[in-house]
């Protein structure tokens, strides 16, 4: 991984406990910290959306919790809902649909969107009440704030923070930026 000068590096690098889409040999690999009840990480995601079917598999996409309590009162819970759903092998599918309903984050809703899902909800619902998966985002989150995240959604390429806008010709520009020849 390369690091331009004054750029914050990804703490720890990418391995087999993140949440990944795409291939383990594409050329980019693209890391966001985000909050599900964030306004700001609920624009990119359709953006991300997009870059991920313009690069195809040229493009490893990894995401990574980073709730904002303070601001966000059920960023951590809906980030806990995820790594539950991870723990049945649907973490994609909750992390989409806490997206797409950025407005019902509460504890029912959860509930409510594991059993669309398919998830065994009891277990669910104890592991989320029991708390099981705040360790998870907790080291999540440590991560995030060694690697100079200081606010959601934050980026990174191929290692490095992308300190640039999200917009998706923006984004577009700085992976490609970062693509090897």
């Amino acid at each position: 991984m390369s690091r331009r000068d004054g750029a914050a590096a990804l703490t720890p690098p990418v391995s087999k406990r993140d949440h990944i889409q795409g291939p383990a040999g594409a050329v980019v690999t693209l890391v966001e910290y985000g909050d599900y009840e964030c306004p700001h990480c609920g624009r990119a995601y359709p953006i991300v959306k997009q870059v991920q079917k313009r690069m195809g598999r040229r493009l490893q996409f990894v995401y990574r919790n980073f709730p904002l309590r303070e601001s966000h009162p059920h960023a951590q819970q809906a980030a806990e809902a995820a790594e539950a759903a991870g723990a049945q092998g649907k973490f994609w599918e909750m992390h989409d649909r806490l997206f797409e309903r950025q407005f019902a984050l509460d504890g029912e809703y959860l509930i409510e969107y594991a059993g669309d899902l398919g998830l065994d909800v009891a277990r669910f619902r104890k592991e989320l009440g029991g708390g099981v998966y705040e360790p998870r985002v907790r080291e999540d989150f440590r991560s995030g704030v060694l690697s100079g995240v200081n606010g959601t959604p934050t980026f990174f390429i191929n290692g490095v923070r992308h300190d640039g806008g999200y917009q998706l010709e923006e984004l577009l520009a700085a992976i490609e930026q970062a693509s090897p020849v």
